[in-house]
């Protein structure tokens, strides 16, 4: 676990989950192989119980505690994975069964209708215990949380300590700092949530946190189409962005193409096939699966439910869960995670100003 304000660089080695674009480019998406490599599948050729054709919208108004609408997902079989992301291979079937899930990441509004009924304080709220950082003045020991602070200029882009800040006072309240406030953003999904905070709010509303096969299936539209984006092959639709991500050059210059900086209100861009809202870009989202890379090679084709432990080889002391569907930082420069079939990892202390959650309800 890890705590420490003066060292939460260590803490944030992936906390944006992004990786920067080093990976080989190829692009294989259009073969799929199965776990246990006895069966290949091209993309032309999908077997049939592949293609759930069926994207009928279902609509659950009111749901759970919060009174969401969620969709509801039927189940299917469905490829899993991305050949273009180590840690995404090898793409694998996996059969899912019927549940439901919110049709937008969980906003300020809502959490704060959880805070009310629970009086839950935040892991960026909560005092730091001195005993747990021996040698430290305890004057300095304050509670905050990191944020995105884009320099004047970088030297390269493998040292993200160049445009990341843990500032004092930042929570899901001051998303911005001590000196900002959710006021008139009660529709803009809550940040600086740590993965209890997203357990501890789905347990308050009658959910749960999705899996990340659930999340992915979710994502494709219950579909194995072996696409860039989860939506399709562009990135644009006659000049308008399809998602909440970062255009320009970064970190330095975002010039806002998409309308933002940087988070957006829940349903600003169009939702998938099946009525699902910002599955890619705006808010990282936390899943319940402990992150491992070599997981997909073991993976369980029936509901999977992640590996029993947690393990980054970037950052072995480290317990990470699985974050899914990218930010509004990512971009094709440095972050690429957004993109169908990728996964992210962030370790579960460690809040920041791009990662939020939504929730999903078993049938």
């Amino acid at each position: 676990m890890c705590k420490n304000p003066f060292l939460f660089i260590p803490c944030f080695v992936l906390l944006t989950s992004c990786f920067s674009n080093s990976e080989p480019k190829g692009h294989t998406a259009d073969l799929f192989v199965s776990p246990d490599s006895s069966r290949c599948y091209m993309a032309t050729t999908i077997p049939s119980r592949f293609s759930n054709a069926d994207t009928t919208l279902r609509i659950v108004e009111g749901s759970g505690i919060d009174k969401v609408n969620m969709i509801k997902v039927a189940g299917g079989y469905f490829l899993m994975g991305s050949d273009e992301f180590a840690d995404a291979k090898p793409v694998h079937e996996v059969k899912i069964d019927d549940f439901l899930i919110d049709e937008h990441e969980v906003t300020n509004g809502q959490f704060e209708t959880f805070i009310q009924a629970t009086g839950y304080v935040t892991v960026a709220e909560r005092p730091l215990d001195p005993k747990e950082f021996p040698g430290v003045d305890p004057a300095m020991l304050k509670p905050g949380s990191a944020i995105f602070s884009p320099p004047k200029e970088v030297q390269g882009l493998t040292n993200h300590l160049q445009w990341w800040s843990y500032v004092v006072g930042a929570s899901w309240r001051h998303p911005d700092g001590p000196n900002s406030s959710i006021k008139d953003k009660e529709n803009y999904p809550v940040v600086h949530i740590a993965y209890q905070d997203a357990e501890a709010y789905a347990k308050w509303a009658g959910k749960r946190l999705p899996t990340e096969a659930e999340w992915e299936f979710a994502a494709r539209a219950r579909t194995s189409n072996p696409m860039t984006y989860y939506w399709g092959n562009e990135l644009l639709d006659n000049d308008r962005y399809l998602a909440n991500i970062f255009q320009g050059q970064f970190p330095v210059l975002n010039t806002k193409l998409d309308g933002y900086v940087g988070t957006s209100p829940v349903k600003a861009f169009p939702a998938n096939s099946i009525g699902l809202y910002d599955m890619e870009g705006n808010v990282w989202e936390w899943c319940a699966d402990y992150y491992r890379p070599d997981y997909y090679a073991k993976s369980s084709s029936d509901n999977p439910k992640g590996p029993a432990d947690a393990y980054d080889p970037d950052e072995p002391g480290a317990v990470k869960r699985v974050q899914r569907g990218g930010s509004f930082l990512c971009n094709d420069q440095y972050c690429e995670r957004y993109k169908a079939g990728s996964r992210g990892k962030g370790e579960v202390n460690s809040p920041t100003n791009n990662v939020g959650f939504r929730c999903v309800k078993d049938i």
